[in-house]
């Protein structure tokens, strides 16, 4: 086990929980965009995005494989994003038959970000990041201790 992995795994943390609040910020920002993506034509309102996390390079096998040899204390490795992926719930549909995106029986679709949700999400990403921040400064708090013991 390296000295700086901990570090390492707090900063592959830190680097994700930002995407993930740049992303939701993106979402926040677009909740009224009914003219996102033109396709066939026809204009396509905002879709939210979401991000996935993933272990940072450890495979299925290597994992086992190395907690079998360390008997159960495998290294961890931090998180990475593994893709941004687009939200497939449906737009939200609204009778509003003067909008001029409104279709032939008046309905005008809406992107399908829901605030609250977002703002939940944004909480979410905001305290990991904050804890990752509070793991790394312990870490560096430790280093800094050893150092003074060779004084």
């Amino acid at each position: 086990m390296s000295l700086f992995n901990g570090l390492n795994i707090s900063a592959s943390g830190l680097t994700a929980n930002r995407l993930r609040m740049d992303v939701v910020s993106s979402n926040i920002a677009n909740a009224n965009t009914n003219r996102a993506k033109l396709v066939d034509g026809e204009w396509l309102p905002y879709r939210r995005k979401t991000v996935e996390l993933t272990q940072n390079g450890v495979s299925p096998f290597e994992q086992k494989l190395q907690s079998t040899i360390n008997k159960g204390n495998g290294e961890v490795s931090g998180v990475n994003v593994s893709r941004i992926k687009e939200d497939q719930a449906p737009f939200v549909q609204t009778y509003d038959p003067s909008h001029p995106d409104a279709n032939e029986e008046g309905y005008v679709l809406s992107s399908n970000v829901d605030p609250v949700k977002e703002m939940v999400d944004l909480m979410s990403a905001t305290r990991s990041y904050e804890a990752n921040v509070t793991a790394m400064n312990a870490s560096k708090s430790m280093f800094m201790k050893a150092l003074e013991i060779g004084k």
